[in-house]
């Protein structure tokens, strides 16, 4: 951890959370990412041992402690602790910023199929899906063509990335880069099926269903800001 000195409450704070990779796992803590390997799928990219060295670091500094999973044995989950929850408030902030400001558009360098569709699982309205497990197959093509599955089922939804050997109940056919663009509401789900840019393929009560249970990014409702020019310096 670097230290600017002095006595500011700015900088302090910056020696704590504004690390490489460091707020990104605060918002997977604070988004119900506990387990290690959770932390790590929603936070693509990081170096295994470096997210070992982060959460250290945290726990050092009294934003995250450790506790043991139920049932014994050496498995921990992450919690964040009363000074971690208090940041809620600052990842927000910053997000809505970068919304407006900053992800005004939504290019093939900027999308990941894999963090999209675990952003995904987190934000359905499980009151509106059936009882049943529902098996949705996505095929991204386009920027990054791959294959992931979606399972959801309560009391928690899942992804996949390895067929899990389930019926595939729907199976949604998307331009990757317009999918990431629904997501983030700088497209109309509407809008992209009349454009052919995704396509569902079901029983017709699942395809009417599905985008009605997806409840989009938390940042998707922050429109961009009237001749929003701020990028990210080369």
């Amino acid at each position: 951890m670097r230290a600017y000195g002095g006595f500011c409450p700015v900088a302090k704070a910056a020696e704590i959370i504004t690390e490489r990779w460091t707020p990104l796992i605060i918002r997977e803590l604070l988004t119900d990412s506990h387990r290690f390997h959770e932390i790590e799928q929603g936070v693509p990219g990081i170096p295994h041992s470096l997210l070992v060295q982060r959460l250290r670091l945290l726990e050092r500094a009294g934003v995250v402690e450790r506790r043991p999973e139920p049932g014994g044995g050496k498995r921990v989950s992450y919690w964040l602790t009363p000074a971690g929850e208090e940041l809620y408030g600052v990842v927000e902030a910053l997000g809505t910023w970068g919304q407006r400001w900053v992800n005004h558009d939504i290019g093939p360098d900027d999308t990941d199929p894999q963090l999209l569709m675990w952003d995904m699982r987190r934000r359905i309205h499980l009151d509106r899906v059936p009882e049943r497990r529902i098996v949705a197959q996505f095929d991204f093509r386009g920027a990054r063509q791959r294959t992931i599955w979606l399972v959801i089922e309560r009391p928690e939804p899942s992804v996949c990335l390895k067929d899990p050997g389930f019926d595939v109940d729907l199976h949604v056919t998307t331009d990757t880069v317009a999918l990431h663009k629904v997501w983030m509401g700088r497209l109309a789900l509407a809008d992209a099926m009349h454009q052919g840019l995704i396509e569902m393929d079901g029983p017709r009560d699942l395809v009417r269903a599905f985008p009605g249970w997806l409840a989009l990014n938390l940042f998707a409702a922050v429109p961009p800001a009237a001749g929003a020019r701020v990028g990210v310096p080369a």
